[in-house]
């Protein structure tokens, strides 16, 4: 797998990974992000239904928010605060940190694997997430360059960007699946301090519709503070 750097200066379109959109009662270009998930076979029936429309059913959102929102903790959850290194997240209050090879914080479920959360950064002179190119192409390029193994394939699904006291952060859910088992996942990336930043939480594709709207708390949750001198 190529690393985090190389694709800084890759902008290539991904050829075998899927975009889809999820179906939730609204048309292909627009998410939804409030409504109930499917079923589990449900959403296996959509994600081989929706595989035909291919790149057409991309589906992008534009979202605003504010520090104020993004510093409330809500119940079940624990904040993540590393003034150091100019990060923070959400986490569910049951999880334990662990160390994950390679990224700076790590949180996992206690019980059931493939259940985490981790952050890992690098050095970049690019300035904003938006530097890194079209954010379709940006994302098929991590998801099928980055975050696939050579046996799983990739299926790509909301593609949302937010901005938060001038900062703009990618958020985007995807499938890795290889025989005989499957993740999901959301990842954010944004790019402060000179340094290119992601979170991914992740959890197995069978529980997946169970934990979604869990996860996507902490997805939406990562934000970069400005490092003090």
């Amino acid at each position: 797998m190529a690393s985090l750097q190389s694709l800084i200066s890759k902008q290539l379109v991904a050829p075998n990974c899927t975009v889809t959109a999820r179906l939730n009662g609204a048309p292909p270009s627009v998410v939804n992000a409030s409504s109930d998930e499917a079923s589990l076979d449900e959403k296996k029936v959509t994600k081989r239904r929706l595989a035909l429309l291919g790149a057409g059913a991309l589906s992008t959102v534009l979202l605003n928010s504010s520090s104020a929102y993004a510093e409330e903790v809500p119940k079940n959850y624990r904040s993540y605060v590393d003034a150091n290194d100019g990060y923070s997240y959400l986490y569910p209050a049951d999880w334990r940190d662990f160390d994950f090879l390679g990224h700076d914080s790590a949180f996992k479920d206690r019980n059931v694997q493939l259940q985490s959360v981790r952050v890992a950064f690098i050095p970049t002179t690019k300035t904003d997430v938006r530097d890194l190119g079209p954010m379709d192409e940006a994302i098929f390029n991590l998801v099928n360059n980055v975050y696939a193994a050579p046996n799983q394939i990739p299926a790509i699904y909301d593609m949302q960007e937010r901005t938060v006291d001038g900062r703009n952060y990618w958020t985007f859910e995807y499938d890795l699946e290889a025989p005989g088992y499957g993740v999901s996942a959301f990842a954010t990336v944004a790019i402060g301090n000179g340094r290119y930043y992601t979170l991914i939480v992740t959890a197995n594709e069978r529980r997946w519709s169970r934990l979604r709207n869990k996860l996507k708390v902490v997805a939406d949750s990562f934000k970069i503070s400005d490092l003090k001198a």
